[in-house]
């Protein structure tokens, strides 16, 4: 699964009577049980997002093992072609999460004003709109694949490669959407337990048949499109068998015509598709750069640093994904107190997970990169000197991830946006051009910190600003 290369799950066991102490089903609907600041502690709020950090970190790892099996049985040069895709993917998964995100926050926003009904008919619309855009999105891609592969920059060596993943993983594309918006909804729906057991599932699914169709049926870079994509389905079919079933609190029903919630959910989501759609540009500008200075291995080995930082960013992005749906309640619920305790936990959990994720990016490079190589070959050489110089990045993107999500849930889809676009487009665009004309190869390494760090700036700036208008000072 290719999701996350630019742009979201270990196993231990948790005690989710810790999760009570924050949040209860009571009576049809979703209750905060602790209204007073002083009954929410460290603990009870990492107990809550534990369950959506170790999803991403697990997604993030079976991502990860298709590229593994990719480049060790098939070739480098089918590694390099997943990221020549990539930026297909992106979309997709732009689609997915602006709907995801976006709509949670609604709903959350929603059962927190006490107005449940609704949140359960918004929460139908959106699913539904978003299949619905899912499908015509596959039929689009599929129609104009082979030009599309190639002004991603599909050379000949690669296109064939391209081709067989791109058009099996096009064919997933509403699966695809479906199984992202449910990741996200059953943390709202206060299930981030199933959420993760439902990951788990799928992930394995994929990680079981890549062994399955790559190396026992030999199927080459196919076998991992497809094993991708059921590793979706299944993890999809169990999600809709959950919120069919009317006793849930968070459950299908009629849903009600209301288009303004559809674009206030793509408001809301702004950030996330801004994110992806940017992944999907600025990957093809990396895949190019690339290949001026070191050819078709740079682009083998620019993908494995990426796989990389989406294992070594995933517990950003799922503590983020775990926080925002109790911002957003305790925002719907006007309980200033607790949304206070909330974001403080949030930057000092952010602002130490930084540090360690940056020493273990440094201490895990050589191991990482050689999982994928298999030694000490010229893309490893290449990969090595550059992951050095990428992993600087790691101190200030959680900070960036959280900040939009934390506008996101507050639905202030402007601002999320702005933090997104800086650090994942124009910020990133200005990098990739300028500091290779300074730097040469290192600046392409270094394009992403000098990002990072000019966006941390922005965001820690923006949640001073924005404090007291959304009481958490």
């Amino acid at each position: 699964m290719s999701r996350g290369l630019g742009d979201v799950y270990k196993r231990q066991p948790l005690d989710y009577t810790v999760t009570i102490c924050f949040m209860i089903i009571k009576k049809g609907g979703i209750n905060l049980m602790n209204t007073d600041s002083k009954q929410l502690t460290f603990k009870s709020f990492m107990a809550f997002t534990t369950p959506t950090m170790i999803m991403i970190v697990f997604l993030s790892l079976y991502t990860i093992i298709d590229g593994i099996f990719v480049s060790r049985f098939v070739g480098q040069n089918a590694l390099s072609a997943i990221n020549i895709t990539l930026p297909l993917i992106s979309l997709t998964y732009g689609i997915a999460f602006m709907f995801a995100t976006g709509g949670s926050a609604i709903v959350a926003k929603k059962f927190g004003e006490g107005n449940s009904l609704e949140g359960k008919q918004n929460f139908s619309f959106i699913v539904l709109c978003s299949v619905i855009i899912g499908m015509f999105l596959m039929i689009i891609e599929l129609t104009f694949l082979p030009n599309l592969l190639k002004l991603l920059g599909a050379t000949e060596n690669l296109y064939s490669y391209c081709y067989e993943y791109g058009f099996i993983i096009t064919l997933f594309t509403p699966i695809a959407i479906l199984k992202s918006l449910f990741d996200y909804f059953m943390v709202t729906a206060n299930n981030p337990k199933l959420g993760l057991i439902n990951t788990l599932i799928g992930g394995f699914t994929n990680m079981i048949l890549d062994y399955v169709f790559i190396v026992v049926f030999n199927l080459g870079i196919s076998g991992a499109a497809l094993a991708t994509g059921i590793g979706l389905l299944i993890p999809s079919m169990i999600g809709s068998i959950y919120f069919m079933n009317q006793k849930n609190y968070l459950h299908f029903t009629k849903p009600k015509l209301k288009w303004d919630v559809l674009i206030q959910s793509m408001s809301n989501g702004l950030s996330e598709m801004v994110t992806n759609l940017s992944t999907a540009v600025t990957t093809l500008l990396f895949n190019l750069m690339m290949i001026k200075y070191l050819g078709e291995d740079g682009v083998a080995s620019i993908t494995i640093v990426l796989y990389a930082q989406f294992l070594l960013m995933s517990v950003y992005l799922g503590f983020s994904s775990g926080a925002a749906p109790l911002i957003s309640f305790s925002y719907g619920e006007n309980n200033h107190p607790q949304l206070k305790q909330l974001i403080k936990y949030s930057y000092h959990f952010i602002s130490v997970a930084s540090v360690v994720t940056f020493v273990l990016a440094l201490i895990l490079a050589s191991t990482i990169i050689k999982i994928f190589t298999g030694g000490e070959t010229e893309v490893y050489h290449i990969t090595k000197s550059g992951f050095y110089l990428f992993s600087f990045s790691f101190l200030p993107i959680g900070i960036n991830i959280f900040a939009s999500a934390m506008f996101t849930a507050f639905s202030n889809g402007k601002v999320s946006a702005l933090i997104s676009v800086l650090r994942s487009l124009i910020l990133v665009i200005i990098g990739v051009i300028l500091l290779p004309i300074l730097l040469g190869v290192n600046g392409i390494w270094l394009t992403i910190p000098f990002a990072e760090f000019i966006t941390v700036v922005i965001s820690i700036s923006l949640t001073k600003r924005y404090a007291s208008y959304y009481h958490y000072e």
